[in-house]
């Protein structure tokens, strides 16, 4: 069985950084398109916009840059900091997997069938 383990951070009540805005971060990152990557997780072009106006207010440098549309078409990309929370998230990620396999391991072990 593969338990699926997620990390939240709660830098404060009303500042946080979980599963769901580091799925939309990587969709930014692999569709290059905020819409996209609100469509890839089913959510509105508006609550796509909100939450990486929420990320890119959380920390010190924005984490998405978004290039308006035109007769070119507009675009996002993830700002050097998105790609560095991006990385350090899945990494932290990683290293609770390790640390908890034990557990983890036991825990499926007791599972109703």
């Amino acid at each position: 069985m593969t338990t699926r383990l997620t990390i939240r951070f709660d830098f404060h009540p009303d500042r946080r950084l979980g599963p769901g805005k580091i799925a939309l971060l990587e969709a930014i990152a692999e569709t290059g398109s905020i819409s996209a990557a609100g469509r890839r997780h089913k959510m509105s072009y508006r609550r796509a916009w909100l939450l990486v106006d929420e990320l890119n207010r959380l920390f010190a440098a924005p984490l998405v840059r978004a290039q308006p549309g035109g007769p070119k078409g507009g675009g996002a990309s993830l700002t050097p900091a998105g790609a560095q929370v991006l990385r350090a998230y899945r990494e932290a990620e990683r290293k609770m997997r390790v640390a908890v396999a034990g557990e983890l391991t036991e825990m499926e072990a007791l599972l109703a069938p």
